[in-house]
């Protein structure tokens, strides 16, 4: 079962639909698909650009202002997307 709430998440997700795509599928090759992974996974990377631990130009800034709820609710959203579009 989710953690966070997929409706919340889709609605937060629009900043992230410029590089990933609005349904997690990305049209630019050196940005990660992000449709149906897994959930525990995008939370985790997520934090880590938040906090520091992981080093990205365009991440850093962008979840530098995500709560622990958006980060959970960002996530269930795109892991319950299909991968196939």
């Amino acid at each position: 079962m989710a953690a966070g709430d997929a409706e919340k998440g889709k609605a937060k997700s629009a900043t992230c639909a410029a590089c990933h795509g609005a349904k997690g599928i990305s049209m630019i090759p050196m940005y990660p698909n992000l449709a149906g992974q897994k959930e525990q996974y995008l939370v985790l990377q997520l934090k880590a650009f938040r906090d520091g631990q992981r080093k990205n130009m365009q991440m850093g800034p962008m979840a530098s202002s995500l709560s622990d709820d958006d980060i959970d609710n960002l996530a269930a959203y795109y892991a319950g997307l299909n991968p196939a579009g």
